[in-house]
């Protein structure tokens, strides 16, 4: 299926005049009680809770030196850095992210169909599941950039289309994860409330985000609330780690200013029975290897 259904009605307004706060309207986990999947049912009501799991070690040492070696790969092939589908950090102009992996690389294909990444993504979400989108990211030493803090499903809704939160992503350490290289932070609970951001959306909006976003960011003040509430959790651990993260969770990293790297794969699942439709807040749809029009279950 490649043509968008129908807009539903919209339940997340955003990109408007004023900052609107709406309570989530969809569940966290979408599948029944005991629903068979990698994840105990313990895990998943941590899940639901906190809006994110992290597991110490989804792949093994030999796993990440073979997804390592290819994401090196790709990083350093002059054809790949000058596809459109990779991103170039504005100062060093080195390769930030490689979108559509899962397409380029038969390695990282692979690794989205594993069971103990897709079982999860379907038993979270009750359903099969698509790849909305996967990227790798790359956070050299000594000077990186972050990424601001943000629900990415407001970015999903607002200019992809996706109706409702069942979505789910999962970023996987490919190096050590330091308190101090740039971690991806998250505020626990904070996916319960939907943050509908002022200001339209730039035409061509994604060509600026995806290297410093700027639309649809919360104001200050809000995210200060939102900390107050809920606090910041920094995500540490070894290459082969993994997270686990609602749609709808407010997170960020910082930038890398030490010299060790920090790269992961990243990976979004979205529901089959949730499928991309027009735009509820852009003018016109981001390219499909970043939000993918083709919603054919991952086998």
């Amino acid at each position: 299926m490649t043509t968008a259904p129908e807009r539903t009605a919209d339940l997340y307004p955003t990109r408007g005049t004023a900052e609107v706060i709406t309570p989530r309207k969809d569940p966290v986990v979408w599948s029944r009680p005991g629903a068979a999947g990698p994840f105990q049912p313990s895990e998943l009501s941590d899940f639901e809770r906190d809006g994110f799991f992290a597991i110490g070690e989804l792949l093994t040492a030999e796993e990440v030196a073979v997804y390592r070696a290819e994401l090196d790969r790709l990083v350093l092939d002059p054809a790949m850095r000058a596809d459109p589908r990779s991103i170039v950090e504005s100062k060093s102009q080195s390769v930030r992210s490689v979108f559509e992996v899962h397409k380029i690389s038969e390695v990282f294909a692979k690794l989205v169909a594993d069971p103990r990444v897709v079982g999860r993504a379907r038993q979270i979400l009750g359903s099969d599941v698509y790849v909305h989108q996967s990227r790798i990211n790359v956070k050299p030493g000594f000077g990186a950039s972050g990424f601001y803090w943000h629900s990415d499903f407001e970015t999903w809704h607002a200019e992809d289309g996706l109706p409702n939160m069942r979505t789910v992503s999962v970023s996987i350490a490919l190096t050590e994860n330091y308190d101090t290289n740039g971690g991806l932070m998250i505020m626990p609970g904070s996916h319960r409330h939907f943050v509908g951001c002022a200001g339209e959306t730039p035409k061509d909006n994604y060509k600026r985000s995806l290297q410093m976003q700027d639309a649809g960011i919360p104001s200050d003040k809000v995210l200060t609330k939102m900390a107050d509430d809920h606090g910041i959790r920094l995500f540490t651990g070894n290459a082969g780690s993994a997270t686990w993260f609602d749609c709808n969770a407010m997170h960020g990293s910082g930038d890398n200013i030490t010299p060790y790297p920090r790269s992961n794969v990243f990976i979004v699942f979205n529901s089959v029975e949730n499928a991309a439709v027009e735009p509820f807040a852009a003018p016109v749809r981001r390219p499909e290897y970043i939000g993918a029009r083709e919603f054919t279950p991952v086998r």
